[in-house]
């Protein structure tokens, strides 16, 4: 399934936004995209698990 890609990349754009709105150097909108495409990611695969499931 595609949805933690999804969330991997999402969540990249997502951290990285907010840790330049908040005026973060290079590591500080690394690190935050990092952190949120991790969540993001198992957010992902946890919705990717449960429609699997549900279809059996």
């Amino acid at each position: 399934m595609i949805y933690p890609l999804g969330g991997l990349i999402l969540g990249a754009l997502l951290g990285a936004y907010r840790a330049r709105a908040q005026g973060g150097k290079l590591a500080d909108i690394l690190q935050w995209a990092a952190v949120f495409a991790m969540i993001f990611g198992v957010i992902g695969l946890f919705i990717a698990v449960i429609l699997t499931r549900l279809a059996v």
